[in-house]
Formats: structure tokens, sequence, C-alpha cells
């Protein structure tokens, strides 16, 4: 819109010039502060501002491109400290897995603890077990021989 607004008013200051150009041209003084010189002043004038147009131009155009160049060193700048976090975030996923698998590793060692706990003192249970039953079963023998060589009833 800015652009399209700029390019109307220097196509009417063009056709403005071109329209009155012998008024423009006719020669006059022209105080420079210091002296006097002849010379039209309408094209003095119009050589000013197109003299103004072209630095304004040049201005613009560098204001531009040092724009460009920070919004570059920006983004280097940025592609930097995004490496950087992602190498860090490789490195806690590296130490979180670290961490994990020291855990599962001591873990893994309790829980073979606790089994041959647990298998030793089943095989103790199983031991007792088959000493009582023995014992139990000794017992029984003892009994069944001493009522075998005991008195028997007739009925």
């Amino acid at each position: 819109m800015r652009t399209i607004l700029l390019l109307i008013i220097a196509v009417l200051i063009g056709g403005l010039a071109v329209l009155n150009w012998e008024t423009l041209s006719t020669p006059s003084e022209v105080n420079l502060g210091l002296s006097v010189i002849h010379a039209p002043l309408g094209v003095l004038m119009l050589g000013l501002t197109v003299l103004l147009c072209v630095l304004f131009v040049a201005y613009v155009l560098s204001m531009q491109g040092s724009v460009l160049l920070e919004a570059r060193r920006h983004n280097k700048e940025m592609a930097a400290q995004r490496e950087l976090a992602d190498r860090a975030e490789a490195s806690r996923f590296t130490e979180l897995r670290q961490v994990l698998e020291r855990q599962h590793a001591d873990g893994q060692t309790a829980v073979m603890v606790r089994l041959a706990e647990l298998e030793s003192h089943l095989i103790a249970r199983a031991q007792e077990s088959d000493n009582s039953n023995a014992a139990y079963m000794g017992q029984l023998e003892d009994r069944m021989r001493h009522a075998d060589t005991g008195p028997r009833s007739v009925l």
C-alpha cells in the first residue's frame, strides 16, 4: 500500500514537471547565500528532489540489507542454540537410560537374591517336612510292630 502511494506521488511529480517544463526551465536569479547565480530554479529544485529520492532509496536499501544480515546472524545463533539444546537433551536421555539400566540391574539382582532366599527356605521346609513325615512313619511302624507282637484277643 505504501509502495503504491509512493509510486503515485512520483508519477504526479513527474507529470507535473513534464507539463510545466517551460516554467521549470526558465532561468532566474538563485541566491545560494554566498553568491547569486543564474539558473532555472525549477530544474534545480527538481534535481534536488531526485537527489533526495535517490538518497532515501539508498538509505532504505541499506536498512533492509542490515536487517537481512541481522536476521541471518540471528538464525545462525538460533540454530547453534537449537543444536546445543538437542545435544543436552540427547545427553539427558543417555543418562536416563544408564540410570534405568542400573536400576533394572539392581532390581534384577535383588529379585534373584530374594528368589535364592525363598528357594533355600523352601528346601529347608521340604527337608523338615520330609523329616517330620519320616518320624511319623517311624512312629507308625513302631506302633504297628508293637501291635503285632502284643496279645491278640479272639472274638
